[in-house]
């Protein structure tokens, strides 16, 4: 007999299929009305699978009273409210590790993007102005720079190991020291102020909104590059606008916004930034290891095993 699961949006078209395979699913974006659908679903639904941008609040929760699990589609559980989960016993899963290498590779990919200006480069060539203006000026090596990683979680160790294999010198501000051969700083004014290039790979949420800031943005200096593979919100976005239009930083990479898919038009116009639709973890092989994760938290619950990757 196959369980009752809730997903929440369309999402990786591959987890979907494989979840009608598996579940009775309840496509909750799909609903004509949608507190009439939770009512129905409230005496028998155990499972909600999350994907997207909508939030997993206090209310949802309380609409679905036998609810044991949330598996999140993504690492970033900020959608999710996690005291009012912890409050009513509900584990919280996410797909912690599945995305690691693409994001990391992502992370990197931006690095040599936002110095080098291959993406700049490409348009200049196609706009025949490599025959009509000459070579395209010189960008920046990567080699020897210090990256600072702003979050030095399992991605951020990833990226720090591609790093390296660029001659890259490597530093990180975490909440907590970690056990690792990189230099620790104690915050991230001071991470900016000795590095090169910042990346953030922090989780989103209250705890880091706005973290990178006008006073980390003018410790990064008018050397300095920014890279965000974390949340749009991670970032002060209008300050760091600003900051690209007046060259007080030399450039940034950006796959992550503040209000995706809507992003300011005026990056559009600047050459020194580099920018991505949210893609970090956009492989093929990766949205299914991600998808099949999500959907072996939820199955392990309901037939009584621990999950693979609690967050709550």
């Amino acid at each position: 007999m196959k369980h009752d699961l809730i997903l929440t949006a369309k999402g990786h078209p591959g987890t979907q299929k494989r979840m009608e395979q598996e579940f009775n699913l309840i496509k909750l974006w799909e609903q004509p009305d949608r507190a009439t659908a939770l009512k129905a679903a409230a005496p028998k639904v155990r499972a909600l699978a999350h994907t997207g941008h909508s939030k997993v609040d206090a209310a949802l929760m309380d609409a679905l009273p036998k609810l044991e699990i949330i598996s999140n589609f993504g690492v970033g559980v900020d959608q999710i409210d996690l005291d009012a989960a912890k409050a009513r016993g509900i584990i919280v899963t996410n797909t912690a590790n599945a995305l690691n290498d693409c994001v990391a590779d992502c992370a990197i990919a931006l690095v040599l993007n936002t110095l080098r200006k291959f993406s700049q480069a490409d348009k200049y060539l196609r706009a025949g102005l490599w025959k009509s203006r000459g070579t395209y000026p010189f960008t920046t090596s990567l080699g020897g720079k210090t990256l600072g990683i702003l979050g030095l979680g399992r991605i951020g160790e990833e990226i720090a190991n591609r790093a390296k294999a660029f001659k890259m010198e490597i530093r990180y501000h975490n909440r907590n020291r970690k056990d690792v051969p990189w230099t620790y700083d104690p915050d991230p004014v001071t991470l900016a102020k000795n590095s090169d290039v910042l990346l953030a790979i922090t989780p989103g949420g209250p705890e880091t909104d706005k973290l990178v800031n006008a006073a980390v943005l003018d410790a990064l200096g008018p050397q300095g590059y920014f890279v965000n593979v974390a949340r749009g919100s991670v970032v002060d976005q209008a300050v760091l606008l600003k900051y690209l239009q007046e060259n007080k930083i030399a450039g940034a990479g950006l796959d992550v916004f503040e209000k995706e898919p809507d992003v300011p038009p005026e990056f559009f116009e600047l050459d020194n930034v580099v920018l991505l639709p949210h893609m970090a973890s956009a492989s093929n092989e990766t949205r299914m290891a991600m998808g099949d994760l999500q959907i072996e938290n939820v199955l392990l619950h309901l037939n009584g095993k621990p999950v693979k990757t609690p967050v709550v």
